[in-house]
């Protein structure tokens, strides 16, 4: 028998993975509570990882535990190795179950009259649907927690296969006090001083479309206050401390002491159908024939 090409490699994945959450915690006792288990089985696991490399990771006192010059080299080719396993994994279930499809959309987005008709087309499928968080459609889409998204653009589209299905306009949105509230329409020059929140960890190019950053005229948006979260944003709005841009149906739902006035001159914002551009799932495919016929805008929406 020829021998294989490929050196046989006893590497226990558990432990790299145990030994990736004590070098996040360095500390035995945090690290075993967090992996659900106890200090001395933590203990074994790591001493058998380092047999297992012939090289010791850790260096452990009574005040912390720190890694080794080879722990170090090692941490970050263990965090790839752990993510090309997982990947390998649900890649090779997502080939195997071409029967399911399950199909995300975020806040303010209606896909249920696609979905019922792909329910409808594909009676034997198993078809679900997840909503998301407004920044989660390319991560949730590559990690395979879902087979195709509706959402907002913009967002990176590498490796993603986009479909625009429609347009909805863009708002400002302030406090019911604020001095343009009420107006039948404002313009870019009425808002040329506001600060716009910023919102913490967003795609730059999200930031940059719903800030209108930079303006036309090339100078940047007022910062605002820097947020952890929407809510946050809807909250320095509602206190005067800046105002902020939303999509108009969706802005709907504001809650009392905001409201809304049409942006004028603005690119309005694009909702849009996103799936993995190396799909083969024919379920896919055939949920944006249904998305592209039945997704045409707000007055065809239904609750999901």
């Amino acid at each position: 028998m020829p021998a294989s090409p490929f050196p046989l490699v006893d590497l226990d994945l558990r432990l790299v993975q145990c030994f990736m959450v004590l070098a996040e915690h360095r500390h035995f006792g945090r690290a075993a509570e967090a992996l659900h288990t106890t200090q001395p089985s933590l203990t074994r696991q790591i001493h058998r990882l380092e047999q297992q490399l012939g090289v010791r990771l850790l260096d452990r006192s009574a005040q912390r535990t720190q890694l080794t010059e080879a722990g170090k080299v090692f941490l970050p080719l263990a965090e790839s190795l752990v993510g090309a396993a997982t990947q390998a994994m649900a890649c090779t279930r997502a080939a195997g179950r071409t029967g399911r499809i399950t199909i995300g959309y975020t806040t303010g987005l209606t896909v249920t009259p696609a979905v019922r008709e792909l329910r409808h087309r594909h009676p034997d499928a198993d078809v679900r649907t997840l909503h998301l968080a407004w920044n989660a459609p390319r991560t949730a889409l590559l990690q395979r927690r879902v087979d195709a998204v509706v959402a907002r653009s913009p967002f990176s589209t590498e490796r993603l296969h986009v479909t625009q299905l429609y347009d909805e306009p863009r708002v400002l949105v302030v406090s019911v006090e604020h001095r343009l509230a009420g107006k039948e329409y404002v313009t870019i020059e009425d808002i040329a001083d506001e600060p716009m929140p910023r919102v913490q960890q967003s795609d730059p190019l999200w930031s940059a479309f719903w800030r209108i950053d930079p303006r036309p005229d090339g100078r940047p948006a007022p910062d605002g206050p820097l947020v952890e979260a929407v809510e946050d944003k809807f909250e320095a709005i509602a206190t005067g401390r800046a105002v902020g841009v939303s999509a108009g149906v969706h802005a709907h739902n504001l809650r009392p002491d905001l409201t809304t006035v049409p942006l004028v001159g603005v690119e309005p914002s694009h909702v849009v159908l996103a799936t993995r551009a190396d799909d083969q799932n024919g379920l896919v495919a055939a949920f944006r024939r249904y998305a592209k016929a039945h997704l045409t805008g707000p007055r065809q929406a239904e609750p999901e």
